[in-house]
């Protein structure tokens, strides 16, 4: 486990955050669930993020822009 691991294909360090908070559904069809995450090298910053696709608490999610 890194959390400061690059990508092969592009060289842009990405951040791992934790999803802690189901906030809801948004979007035009409500395709895109709105979560809070905290990033896991950092356990008192968090941020609030759109996510498509399925989703729950607990989930890992891969930020490539933070």
């Amino acid at each position: 486990y890194n959390p400061t691991k690059t990508s092969a294909k592009m060289e842009t360090p990405v951040k791992l955050a934790r999803v802690i908070k189901i906030l809801g559904r948004t979007g035009n069809t409500g395709n895109v669930t709105q979560v809070r995450v905290e990033f896991l090298e950092n356990k008192d910053r968090s941020i609030v993020r759109n996510v498509k696709g399925p989703v729950r608490m607990g989930d890992i999610l891969t930020l490539l822009e933070w």
